[in-house]
């Protein structure tokens, strides 16, 4: 009877991965969109999961944190993005940052 119980637990977890991945999927996809293409990168970021950098082809970006670093990997697979293993070199020269982005990173070298 245990293992039953077992199988169904899995299936349910299975099954929320499953969905999550999915709506990721759809996120990712809708900003590729959106931007013209995207590319985007998986980083870990400890108990949190992961978090997915996306740069469009017109240089916007954004991010999205998955559960898991699996559901992360899953997600973009199945979006279809090509998956850089950092956020370096010209990857990172595509981001197109402007006043808004520039006033943030100033405020918090002088403590705003």
């Amino acid at each position: 009877m245990s293992s039953i119980l077992a199988m169904a637990d899995t299936q349910q977890v299975d099954a929320r991965a499953e969905r999550k991945v999915s709506r990721l999927a759809h996120r990712i996809s809708a900003f590729a969109k959106a931007h013209g293409g995207a590319e985007g990168q998986v980083a870990y970021i400890g108990e949190r999961g992961a978090r997915i950098v996306l740069v469009g082809e017109d240089g916007g970006w954004g991010d999205l944190v998955a559960p898991s670093y699996a559901i992360a990997e899953q997600a973009v697979a199945k979006s279809g993005i090509t998956v850089h293993e950092s956020f370096d070199g010209e990857f990172a020269a595509k981001v197109t940052t402007g006043p808004y982005e520039w006033k943030r990173m100033a405020g918090m070298q002088i403590g705003g």
